[in-house]
């Protein structure tokens, strides 16, 4: 029982010490700060990442989360909120949400940009009540160079996700499970 208690107040401790560089109010971002949020995201993504910038060039719109927070101790969470550019110009707002469970402690924050490279994946975001991962238009996951798709193998997607700027103590950046809903600001 002794063992079991420490390694419950260790994960803890860990979990405390994750949250501790994550932690911020709990209020709505302005319009203005989610534009100008989403712009500085997309200037650091495109330092990193040649690709995205060549996706940038191509895609019809891009919907930028400059933070998404993700805890989880057993059961875990993420959210965060973005703004949609399309050529350059905020039209839109959006949340994403996501619950898990399973083996994971900690906490981190990151970015996720969303390159929707056609006219139905863009319209599929606008008319969905709430667009599931998954489902709907294909989504092709790139992480440091490499693409992952959740759906095919195959490099014509209907939209590419970037994960970027990771802080924090967590395994895991998937979209898999997050829903993405339109907001008002």
């Amino acid at each position: 029982m002794i063992g079991i208690r420490h390694v419950l107040i260790a994960a803890g401790l860990v979990l405390a010490a994750s949250f501790g560089p994550l932690a911020q109010e709990a209020r709505a971002a302005t319009a203005a700060e989610l534009n100008a949020d989403g712009k500085a995201a997309l200037s650091r993504l495109y330092a990193q990442s040649s690709r995205a910038s060549r996706y940038a060039r191509d895609a019809r719109a891009i919907l930028v989360f400059p933070k998404i927070v993700k805890a989880g101790f057993m059961i875990g969470g993420q959210g965060g909120e973005g703004v949609l550019f399309e050529k350059g110009k905020p039209v839109g707002y959006y949340k994403i949400g996501a619950a898990s469970f399973g083996l994971q402690a900690g906490g981190q924050s990151f970015s996720y940009a969303l390159f929707l490279m056609n006219d139905s994946a863009l319209t599929y975001l606008r008319k969905s009540d709430g667009w599931a991962i998954g489902s709907g238009p294909s989504v092709v996951v790139v992480d440091k160079g490499v693409a992952k798709s959740t759906t095919s193998t195959t490099i014509a997607k209907d939209v590419y996700a970037f994960p970027f700027g990771q802080k924090g103590l967590m395994a895991g950046l998937g979209l898999e499970g997050s829903k993405i809903s339109r907001i008002n600001r």
